[in-house]
């Protein structure tokens, strides 16, 4: 396990950023759109984590404890992205959005950021997409579509050679306060859930329908 050094570094600097503009309605939700139709970020809100399964972690608390996030059939998703920088070899998590992707009362939805604007990492990657679930632990058929998949779901960064999948990540808290993250692989198409501080394959996309199979013994909960 990363060592209390990071998570220290983390949450202080969450605190430094937050509290920079208390006199937003949310400080957590930092968001444009852009000439071109799209949504950009601010960041970072929290980091560095040494891990993707640190951020998820970590994240997964923040996000789902904003306001609404947990309030099942009467909440509202959150959004965000996540990504890299190789100067500090570390994952942030940006700013948070609100923007729903659609006026659809019935089902619930967030308008997912394409990009970052991160002054203090110049370098960074942008990796994949967060967004919370109010209501069910379950990705979505949309979340698993071929229509939402970023391309390409498999990349190497030029200047280091590092080779990095395209993951969306979703988070929901249960009635009893446990937080559940899950990751989609967008390059190998599986579902992963975070267990113990790493990620567990739970199930395969199998088709461009977003349509799911349960890996053998394996669910949505341990």
């Amino acid at each position: 396990m990363p060592g209390t050094g990071w998570r220290r570094a983390a949450w202080v600097l969450l605190g430094l950023l937050g509290g920079m503009e208390g006199c937003a309605s949310n400080p957590h939700v930092k968001v444009q759109r852009m000439e071109n139709g799209l949504l950009r970020v601010e960041g970072p809100l929290a980091g560095p984590f040494p891990k993707l399964e640190e951020l998820a972690a970590n994240a997964c608390e923040l996000m789902t404890n904003e306001p609404g996030a947990s309030n099942g059939i009467y909440g509202s998703e959150y959004c965000a992205l996540y990504y890299y920088s190789p100067g500090q070899k570390a994952y942030f998590l940006s700013y948070l959005s609100d923007i729903k992707s659609s006026l659809d009362t019935e089902t619930k939805n967030c308008e997912l950021p394409r990009s970052v604007e991160d002054a203090l990492h110049p370098d960074h990657i942008v990796l994949g997409g967060i967004h919370t679930h109010p209501h069910n632990r379950r990705f979505s058929r949309r979340d698993l579509g071929i229509t939402t998949t970023w391309s390409p779901t498999r990349f190497a960064d030029k200047s280091t050679g590092q080779v990095f999948d395209r993951n969306l990540l979703m988070f929901f808290r249960e009635r009893t306060g446990e937080c559940r993250a899950y990751a989609y692989n967008n390059f190998s198409r599986h579902v992963s859930a975070l267990r113990e501080g790493e990620w567990v394959p739970i199930a395969k996309v199998t088709n461009d329908s977003g349509d799911l199979e349960m890996f053998e013994g394996k669910d949505w909960l341990p």
